[in-house]
């Protein structure tokens, strides 16, 4: 267990608070094709709930639509509930869309709420009903715009649903982006999944088990590129997928997340950029070629004492455009929906004393600023070094 705590305290995994690591184990999948209830790629009228929270506007220029969409890859077992059957995956697909077109989404349903903070330790001191009312501004149905766009995906922290990066898919969205944000099955402390079932974590189970990390970001690396071939190409199923411009075609996510966005990269030269927020690595930069990637992470894991030296390997092993940035008083869950979120519901991140204002808006900023310059080729003067403007973020020495 020493070991397990040595791990929870980096950037690794931990939940909300800490990782609760014997979550139940759901039942398993009643059918692997059962749409959810009103969708057709497409999604469900969220119910009426209680007052909760809400995400801040998107900054970019276009309104934004959502797509819920349920891939099944049978080519591949589920690697934690083996008699599931094939990996299942649920994907948010955020796009440009027309103003005045879909109608409201809802942010995650009440049983993920409820799993999400109790894995987090935060039941009790935060309403379920409330953090599941949060406000989002993507309609689900609305009209695409015309046209192609860069392709990024995101996917969450270990325990962690999708749900979690939401402000920054709209926001890119909202920037002429169509992102899609993936839960993995049973890697969630919830995650809802069509026939009525909210999946658990049964990779939790696991930690105890040597090479379990590395297993885990492997794996989403495969579920990544899983996704890239449904969206894109001849195979694709999704309805917009002639949105996706497949030339550039991007990955990041938060924790683990953004460690399987590098390892999606060595093993697909289809992304052509990434970024890890704040996420230990567990592969080696052994087939990026080049391709650019960006570490945004906390100050007090790099220094004396905290230092995670994945990311000192990693950085090592970057032969391209690269940037390592960290952020003075963020914590673990900065660059998610996390501090936005409970600041509002009377909460807040213990080991974070940036305000959830102040750390969406330089997650939207460097985010925002990355997959620009490297997928569209628009110069950014916030990456070329510290600015007043932003006297937070520090660059590590290039």
């Amino acid at each position: 267990m020493s070991e397990i705590r040595k791990t929870l305290r980096g950037r690794t995994l931990v939940p909300l608070l800490a990782l609760a690591l014997a979550l139940p184990l759901a039942d398993g999948p009643t059918s692997l094709a059962a749409p959810l209830p009103g969708t057709s790629g497409g999604e469900a009228t969220p119910a009426v709930a209680t007052v909760g929270a809400e995400l801040p506007r998107p900054t970019g220029p276009f309104a934004v639509g959502r797509d819920t969409l349920h891939l099944v890859d049978k080519s591949r077992r589920d690697p934690w509930v083996p008699s599931a059957g094939a990996r299942e995956l649920m994907v948010s697909a955020y796009y440009p869309a027309l103003p005045g077109s879909g109608r409201p989404t809802s942010y995650m349903t009440g049983k993920e709420a409820q799993l999400l903070l109790k894995s987090g330790h935060m039941d009790g001191k935060v309403s379920a009903a409330a953090y599941r009312a949060t406000r989002t501004f993507a309609r689900a149905d609305a009209r695409p715009l015309q046209g192609r766009f860069p392709l990024v995906l995101l996917s969450p922290g270990f325990t962690t649903p999708r749900a979690t990066l939401t402000h920054l898919a709209e926001d890119l969205a909202s920037r002429g982006y169509v992102v899609a944000t993936v839960d993995h099955a049973y890697e969630a402390a919830g995650a809802a999944f069509p026939g009525g079932r909210t999946l658990t974590c049964a990779a939790c189970e696991t930690l105890t088990e040597p090479g379990v990390l590395k297993k885990v970001t492997e794996g989403r690396a495969k579920d990544l590129s899983y996704v890239i071939d449904r969206l894109t190409g001849a195979d694709a199923t999704w309805r917009y997928a002639r949105l996706v411009d497949t030339g550039r075609i991007g990955a990041g996510g938060h924790s683990v997340g953004g460690a399987a966005a590098l390892a999606a990269m060595t093993a697909d030269p289809r992304v052509r950029a990434g970024l890890n927020m704040d996420g230990t690595f567990h592969t080696t930069t052994a087939g990026l070629r080049g391709r650019p990637f960006m570490m945004l992470g906390t100050r007090s894991e790099h220094s004396a004492g905290g230092r995670d030296e994945s990311w000192d390997r990693t950085w090592r092993g970057l032969d391209g455009w690269k940037r390592w940035l960290t952020v003075k008083g963020s914590g673990h869950f900065t660059f998610t929906d996390a501090p936005v979120v409970l600041d509002q519901l009377g909460a807040a991140l213990p080991d974070a004393p940036l305000s959830g204002e102040r750390s969406q808006q330089l997650t939207r900023a460097y985010a925002g600023a990355f997959f620009d310059q490297q997928l569209r080729g628009i110069p950014q003067p916030l990456l070329d070094g510290p600015t007043a403007g932003h006297p937070e973020v520090a660059f590590q020495p290039r």
